[in-house]
């Protein structure tokens, strides 16, 4: 494992992305990198949002119908009190369709890999220093969480993150597409919009660390957004920390590698290590 850093002043080139897509038309020519970073945020957040209530709408298309069913002829009368709240199931699969389908929609929109992108990613895939980096970082990650949670707890903050209550009824009831959702799909698409699309713009454009920052904070955002749950500001303020300093971690392992496929399977390491904790210790 080389311990150089890469140079800050090299002009790093074009971050590789994952294998198998086609390749891009040439790029125009690149404006401003910052406004294009928010302007793939925007889309992202518009996708989002837009696939957010799409499936909301259809889960309660879904569920108007099967409350129907199961009320007979006064099914009309009641049925805005029967439908409730998207259960755990539901839920997963409403935030994979709609997360999972921004990145995607922003992938093949602003940043596909070229043919020479996923030839590099598949080299650095290969060398035995990029899971050394990734063992690394991912460990170093878990302690980091874990030590901020601890001095957070001596200081008399204790937050409880706002998807922990969706986690443990999705573990009680499905296990095995929470361990599948939680250590595959979510660092996949995760990985993608966030390291790939939103980082890897300004790191092409020979601005890594405004990347790191603005890409990180928009990753701590999506996982706790205020007003979502009971947390006051200084556990909010707790949460995006260890969040933040998450993304800031897979955002250099991406560029240290080269190879989207790092940073991936760093973030499953981590997910599945918390998972773990939450099943066997209760701990979150």
């Amino acid at each position: 494992m080389s311990a150089t850093a890469p140079s800050a002043s090299a002009t790093p080139p074009p971050p590789p992305a994952l294998p198998g897509t086609p390749p891009r038309t040439p790029p125009r020519k690149p404006g401003s990198p910052v406004a294009g970073f928010f302007i793939d945020l925007g889309i992202a957040i518009a996708t989002l949002l837009t696939l957010s209530m799409l499936s909301g709408l259809l889960w309660g298309m879904f569920r108007a119908v099967e409350v129907v069913q199961e009320s007979g002829p006064d099914a009309a009368a009641t049925a805005m009190q029967q439908l409730g709240q998207p259960g755990a199931l539901a839920q997963i699969l409403m935030a994979l369709f709609a997360t999972g389908g921004a990145a995607l929609v922003l992938y093949f929109l602003r940043r596909r890999a070229d043919v020479s992108e996923r030839g590099r990613s598949w080299q650095a895939a290969r060398r035995a220093s990029t899971w050394g980096w990734t063992l690394l970082v991912a460990t170093c990650v878990v302690i980091g969480s874990n030590l901020i949670s601890w001095l957070a707890k001596l200081a008399g903050s204790e937050p409880v993150p706002s998807n922990l209550a969706l986690m443990e009824q999705a573990l009680e009831h499905f296990p095995w597409f929470l361990a599948l959702f939680a250590i595959v799909l979510a660092p996949a698409y995760e990985e993608l919009l966030f390291r790939r699309v939103l980082f890897g713009r300004l790191w092409q454009a020979g601005r890594p660390w405004l990347g790191l920052v603005l890409s990180s904070f928009a990753f701590a955002l999506i996982h706790e957004i205020p007003g979502t749950s009971a947390n006051g500001p200084l556990e909010i303020a707790q949460l995006w920390l260890v969040y933040g300093g998450m993304g800031a971690a897979f955002a250099w392992l991406y560029q240290r590698t080269g190879t989207l496929w790092a940073p991936i399977a760093a973030h499953a390491l981590n997910n599945a290590i918390a998972l773990a904790a939450l099943v066997f210790l209760g701990l979150h």
